[in-house]
């Protein structure tokens, strides 16, 4: 059988002499393995649209395992290969995709999210410690996991310090506290934020930002919230976190 999709490079590596066995986070059913022929020869027709992070709409031929007949490119991102930093944290992007998204489901969301994240990454809009941020949380509101952010779990106030509960994504506020370390203190700047990350559109998902202690605030919570709810570790963020100004 034949099929079409866009998709994703989110993993490749090199199988013999000239071969290229890839992972691809596709539209329509989710995260699959595809073998590429030849593709590491620098004359191979599929050379450039196989490499990691390249974005192309790949006609692919499944039978006992899926090849890949044709991709016709449509972004390679190569602002991500100018910086170390945007590099290590494009390629965290890439294993937590790699790492959470299923086969055969339709994964809209999720390729949006991943192309929305590389293209501001690569462009340099956003700080990158804000796109971290904004790919941490989205992602957890798609895998199920949408914080409840409208006000105190127990009791119901809306006003005055808040903490997160990282346990349970909801707002504890100061009169409900606990001591606990799943606890995180929220101003209202880093509150605003997680709100509009959870709740905007993609049209406006990236149409916010944070700067200095606010977003080092958010970063630490979107992250901690993120890792406590994902069964597995990344090895990308232990070195993009070693390498991160």
């Amino acid at each position: 059988m034949i099929f079409t999709t866009d998709a994703v490079v989110i993993r490749e590596r090199q199988s013999g002499e000239a071969d290229r066995l890839l992972t691809l986070l596709t539209r329509d059913r989710g995260v699959i393995n595809a073998f590429a022929k030849g593709a590491c020869r620098p004359k191979n027709k599929l050379h450039s649209s196989t490499q990691l992070f390249s974005y192309a709409s790949f006609t692919l031929y499944e039978g006992k395992s899926i090849s890949v007949n044709e991709a016709a490119q449509k972004e390679l991102f190569f602002g991500l290969r100018e910086d170390i930093e945007k590099l290590s944290l494009a390629q965290y992007f890439c294993e937590v995709m790699c790492l959470s998204v299923p086969s055969n489901t339709y994964s809209d969301d999720y390729l949006r999210l991943l192309l929305n994240s590389l293209y501001f990454l690569a462009e340099g809009v956003l700080p990158a410690k804000m796109l971290k941020s904004v790919f941490e949380l989205r992602t957890a509101v798609i895998e199920g996991y949408m914080p409840e952010l409208s006000s105190c779990a127990n009791c119901g106030a809306d006003t005055g310090q808040m903490y997160f509960d990282i346990e349970n994504g909801s707002l504890i506020c100061s009169e409900c506290k606990v001591t606990s370390k799943k606890l995180k203190p929220l101003t209202g700047a880093v509150l605003a934020a997680m709100r509009h990350i959870s709740n905007a559109s993609f049209k406006d998902l990236f149409r916010y930002s944070l700067s200095g202690e606010s977003l080092n605030a958010l970063s630490d919570i979107t992250e901690s919230y993120f890792l406590y709810h994902m069964p597995y570790t990344f090895k990308t963020l232990d070195f993009y976190k070693s390498i991160a100004t």
